[in-house]
């Protein structure tokens, strides 16, 4: 069955509360929200978790799914991982674990990557589901690959990727993944040329000739997304960046599982 989530970035306890609870009414389809984990924030993506299971409920009555976002390099390996009492506490269950970016003067970084992380919390916590990363363009496919191959090794159960702009390279990926691992396969906004310039400077991010910088383009990419992945058994998590939750999501339709 596909699983729908909708990123939603952790500005503030007020913000993320006013925005999951639009949810309902914009995307009455998704069940999941996921919460990275940024360093210009005060608010931990876990908690915010927490906040969101304690105040928001599902169009259906039930409570969303939350998924929290881990960067590898913020934690101390010789220390206590300091979100697992919170993850105990209100039933999170799952987690994404990515490496992240260090060299950030406000906030220590260590020699850890996901990996490491991964293994980690699978020894410790091991019901949790554990989430890693695929990013289709920092290096070629066979080194992701070989990434990937260690992340599971390490006991990750499945895939977030980066977001996707062309269905043609979601399919190439989905050719050479194990054809019995869970993926969640992103999309995103990006709506202005500066935006654009920074995903190919910054993420080595590459668009189809013919992409265009429009929220219309946006919706239709994440609905053939959508369709795309219920075909494959898969998911989807759709990322609003710089554009509203609510003009992105609405109009959007989802095929009965």
């Amino acid at each position: 069955m596909t699983r729908i989530s909708v990123e939603l970035v952790p500005r503030s306890i007020e913000a993320l509360l006013a925005e999951a609870g639009g949810l309902a009414e914009h995307a009455p389809w998704a069940d999941t929200i996921n919460i990275p984990d940024l360093t210009r924030f005060e608010l931990r993506a876990w908690d915010a978790c927490a906040e969101l299971l304690g105040s928001i409920s599902h169009p259906s009555g039930g409570a969303y799914r939350t998924i929290p976002h881990i960067r590898a390099v913020d934690f101390d390996p010789d220390q206590d991982l300091p979100f697992v009492a919170t993850l105990l506490e209100h039933g999170i269950d799952e987690v994404v674990v990515i490496s992240g970016d260090d060299g950030e003067w406000f906030r220590p970084s260590y020699p850890v990557d996901a990996v490491d992380v991964v293994r980690r919390l699978k020894g410790e916590l091991p019901e949790l589901t554990v989430w890693a990363g695929l990013d289709p363009y920092r290096q070629g496919i066979a080194d992701e690959l070989r990434y990937v191959q260690r992340k599971i090794a390490a006991g990750a159960q499945g895939l977030f990727t980066q977001p996707f702009f062309d269905l043609n390279l979601v399919r190439s990926w989905a050719s050479v993944l194990p054809r019995d691992l869970p993926v969640w396969w992103g999309a995103t906004t990006v709506t202005t040329p500066a935006s654009m310039g920074y995903w190919r400077r910054r993420n080595l991010a590459a668009f189809p000739t013919d992409f265009q910088l429009t929220l219309e383009w946006q919706r239709n990419f994440a609905q053939s997304l959508i369709r795309e992945a219920c075909e494959m058994g898969q998911n989807v998590y759709l990322m609003p960046v710089r554009t509203s939750t609510a003009d992105y999501l609405s109009g959007i339709e989802v095929p009965k599982n």
